[in-house]
């Protein structure tokens, strides 16, 4: 999975701060994540964790400060075959008409060349993403027929079919059931122990606790905790007080991302 080339941070902000409309949203950031490390980005409604990690893939550009994708500045980097990213809050069905397998079959595009057929790998992948989030036998089910959850399972196996080497997940168990938040913990855990490289944002972990290398927790855009996971008593805690300082949430100013072809676009959109 990893090319054993990198010998530094896989995702750096340096003073890192975005405003929206004059107003600030993130403060001053500093945050490196080493390559194969499972770092938990946590905080309340609001509190700029989602904003963080499009700042960290160039969805939201900074308003100063630097962002880098293993080592490369995000007005220069194209390696986007390399990132996968899950986004929070969003439907799969896009208004499209789509199955389950062409939805997942997009994670691979960026892997192939332009109007290349897939090819016997590219089916692999696409099978056993959906088999991983529990959705083998569903391939040509319309994405508009399946429930909030199961939409959110396909967002992820699309992402786990371009086969990345840096997943980032927003609020990935928002709307899906026990079940198949073990069954999400299966998969990343396995893709840990390939060494990828995993920022998860997060309002509540679960049952994705135990693969959490790190915990950044972040409070009104700035960072308040970077390092071991607080304990369940601590985390409330630190979650509440962020509550209490809020005014409004920010995170609801950002935007979705509805398919890897519009990451692209979206990142290229902001610097060229």
């Amino acid at each position: 999975m990893l090319t054993g080339t990198e010998t530094g941070p896989v995702v750096e902000i340096r003073d890192g701060s975005v405003s929206i409309d004059g107003r600030p949203i993130l403060r001053q950031i500093d945050l490196s994540v080493n390559a194969g490390q499972f770092l938990a980005l946590l905080g309340a409604n609001g509190s700029g964790k989602s904003t963080l990690v499009r700042a960290c893939t160039g969805l939201r550009p900074l308003s100063s400060g630097t962002a880098l994708l293993f080592g490369t500045a995000l007005s220069n980097f194209r390696d986007w075959a390399r990132i996968g990213f899950v986004p929070q809050r969003t439907s799969a069905a896009g208004g499209v008409p789509a199955s389950v397998q062409e939805v997942v079959g997009s994670g691979r595009l960026s892997r192939r060349r332009l109007l290349r057929p897939a090819s016997r790998s590219d089916r692999t992948a696409v099978r056993e993403a959906i088999a991983a989030v529990g959705l083998s036998g569903r391939e040509g089910d319309g994405i508009a027929t399946l429930s909030g959850g199961e939409q959110q399972r396909v967002l992820i196996a699309r992402a786990l079919a371009g086969e990345p080497e840096l997943l980032f997940l927003d609020e990935p168990m928002a709307g899906v059931d026990l079940a198949a938040q073990q069954s999400l913990a299966g998969v990343l855990g396995e893709l840990k122990l390939k060494g990828t490289t995993v920022v998860l944002v997060a309002h509540e972990l679960g049952a994705l606790a135990p693969l959490v290398d790190r915990a950044v927790i972040m409070r009104d855009g700035r960072v308040i905790h970077d390092g071991d996971l607080p304990s369940d008593h601590e985390l409330h805690d630190s979650l509440r007080e962020s509550h209490h300082h809020l005014e409004r949430p920010h995170d609801d100013h950002v935007p979705h991302v509805g398919s890897p072809l519009e990451l692209r676009r979206s990142v290229r959109g902001d610097h060229e």
